[in-house]
């Protein structure tokens, strides 16, 4: 089968475009026929080996061991394990798996759930991580309930996109912050108000808000407290600017920490990569309630330029490789 593969940590220079053999599944897993997958910071950060930590967590100290990049996908089930009983072949799926970068990928049922009908497999390959993150971050950790205050930072990005849209769907009033190139697109999927961040600064206003959702900004926790109701809830969902050893993870443990001593609830968490809630996003997805944010579409072979693409910090929503 066709592949990306990349034998060591690096740019996108380092992904190649070859053949190998169709990976082999295990007894809770499904073979995928591969139509798109999507690309996000995660795949970034696998294809780099940065931060650090990544390699301890058992990725690789120096070398990638999954040579296949790409975690989140959408196609066909071709076979499922002996265990699998909510799939058969010819069921079109979406969720996480394994080396989505190829023609042909595995994932667990666990992973797993029926594709939307009324979106294409470009945009159901987007939704895994991305739509999982948002969720949680809102549902979860933030505790959205309708008429609250909500602000999503980073609100044009792959994961904002579906905050945006979500946050909406619970009855929130939303304010989005994203750059002046990309504030038409925030308002377009929903957001009451946006901050262009290149002329307005989202922490000196007279505004509080119930909920602040930060996803890979790198705004200071005084800044966010500022803007945040005296009762309200942080919840941090990434952060870039933590150098090779930290990855941002810095800012999330002293949120951590200082939380236990304000009235301001200041958290974090790992998304949690499960069949229920991405049933749970099907569901509105099919309900008109949110739809998927694909800004460009690329081959197989052109999956280094996707991810440069991404790196530069051009896209609107997400990117997706058509397999």
């Amino acid at each position: 089968m066709k592949a990306i593969v990349q034998d060591s940590y690096g740019s996108a220079d380092v992904l190649e475009f070859r053949d190998i053999g169709k990976p082999d599944i295990a007894d809770d897993e499904v073979l995928i026929q591969v139509r798109a997958a999507g690309v996000d910071r995660g795949v970034w950060h696998l294809m780099t080996g940065l931060a650090y930590p990544i390699r301890l967590a058992g990725y690789g100290l120096r070398a990638p061991k999954t040579p296949v990049p790409g975690t989140n996908m959408a196609g066909i089930v071709a076979t499922v394990g002996s265990k699998v009983t909510r799939f058969k072949p010819g069921d079109e799926v979406f969720g996480i798996g394994t080396g989505a970068f190829a023609e042909y990928a595995r994932a667990p049922e666990s992973k797993l759930a029926a594709k939307p009908a009324n979106i294409t497999f470009e945009q159901a390959a987007v939704v895994g991580v991305s739509g999982l993150t948002a969720l949680q971050g809102l549902r979860d950790r933030g505790r959205v309930a309708p008429g609250q205050k909500v602000l999503i930072i980073g609100a044009s990005g792959g994961v904002g996109t579906f905050a945006v849209q979500l946050a909406k769907a619970f009855g929130a009033e939303v304010t989005g912050v994203c750059s002046s190139a990309k504030v038409d697109l925030v308002r377009s999927i929903g957001a009451d108000h946006v901050i262009d961040y290149g002329h307005e600064d989202f922490a000196t206003g007279e505004q509080r808000f119930d909920v602040i959702l930060d996803i890979g900004g790198n705004a200071s926790l005084t800044r966010l407290r500022h803007a945040l109701a005296p009762l309200g809830t942080l919840v941090i969902a990434g952060g870039e600017n933590g150098g090779r050893w930290l990855g941002g993870i810095d800012r999330q443990l002293r949120a951590l920490l200082l939380s236990r001593f304000v009235g301001q609830k200041l958290t974090t968490f790992l998304c949690s990569e499960n069949h229920e809630d991405l049933i749970f996003l099907a569901d509105l997805i099919e309900s008109g309630k949110i739809t998927p944010v694909l800004d460009r579409t690329y081959s197989l072979s052109d999956a280094p330029e996707a991810i440069r693409y991404l790196e530069q910090g051009h896209a609107r929503g997400k990117v997706a490789i058509a397999v």
